[in-house]
């Protein structure tokens, strides 16, 4: 059965909405879906100043990315920030840099759901994403649109959801809820995403294992590599590289003619 992380930060409790639906379109396919929500970095002084909703206790805490390489597919739902991710999820992206190493993340593919307040940014926040992804070496699956091409067109009323991915617009206050357009494109791309999932799942075998020994095996050829040229430099050799240039302005390429 196909496994499906759903990794959110929420500040108001906007994307935990959309979240929802788009755990339910996952499920929808017979996979199954795990929601989880990264570290909070702001101390509870800062939440209260800006009214933050109460954390959701109900979602589990992904302390750590390791987690992660258990799932076959990874979607990643926050709201904006000037066009980019919030701290929260930076903080997380930071932290994933031992699966970067590893080759935890690599082949498994990855969808992005946004919100922001007054329709500036979400395909921008998306897009900034992608250098995580890349250098993961992830495959980002968008929405698109042949599957959604109604509800991404419909002018009828206000929504932020584009081919990049379902998105919602909470107003300049916070204070609009997600509409049913919204959340039905949240929920077409949960579908959509679990079914490209399995195809990959299915298709790829798990390339942790081989991109971890690649990364020893480099590590290990770099050290035998040092060790061989130091125990085979003769004598003079040596004595050269010891000996420092006589003159600064006569040494490596900056000589002075």
């Amino acid at each position: 059965m196909t496994k499906i992380a759903v990794v959110i930060y929420s500040t108001y409790g906007h994307i935990i909405s959309l979240a929802n639906s788009v755990v339910k379109g996952i499920e929808s396919t017979g996979a199954t879906a795990d929601l989880f929500q990264v570290p909070e970095t702001l101390s509870e002084d800062v939440l209260a100043m800006i009214h933050a909703a109460p954390k959701d206790e109900s979602i589990k805490v992904l302390s750590s990315p390791d987690v992660l390489t258990g799932y076959d597919g990874i979607m990643f739902g926050f709201p904006t920030r000037f066009g980019n991710v919030p701290a929260q999820i930076s903080a997380f992206f930071d932290s994933a840099g031992g699966l970067w190493a590893s080759g935890g993340l690599y082949q498994k593919p990855c969808g992005l759901f946004t919100s922001t307040g007054t329709g500036g940014g979400n395909e921008m926040t998306i897009r900034n994403s992608l250098s995580f992804l890349a250098h993961q070496g992830m495959i980002y699956v968008p929405l698109g649109c042949a599957t959604s091409f109604a509800e991404l067109t419909d002018l009828s009323e206000v929504h932020g959801g584009s081919p990049w991915g379902a998105a919602g617009i909470a107003g300049a206050d916070g204070s609009r809820q997600f509409s049913e357009l919204e959340l039905k494109i949240g929920y077409i791309q949960g579908t959509d995403f679990a079914k490209v999932a399995a195809k990959l799942s299915a298709a790829i075998p798990d390339a942790t294992p081989a991109a971890a020994a690649a990364a020893a095996t480099t590590t290990t050829a770099a050290e035998k590599s040092d060790a061989v040229e130091t125990e085979t430099a003769t004598p003079a050799s040596k004595t050269a590289a010891a000996t420092p240039p006589a003159s600064s302005e006569k040494s490596g390429c900056c000589t002075i003619m």
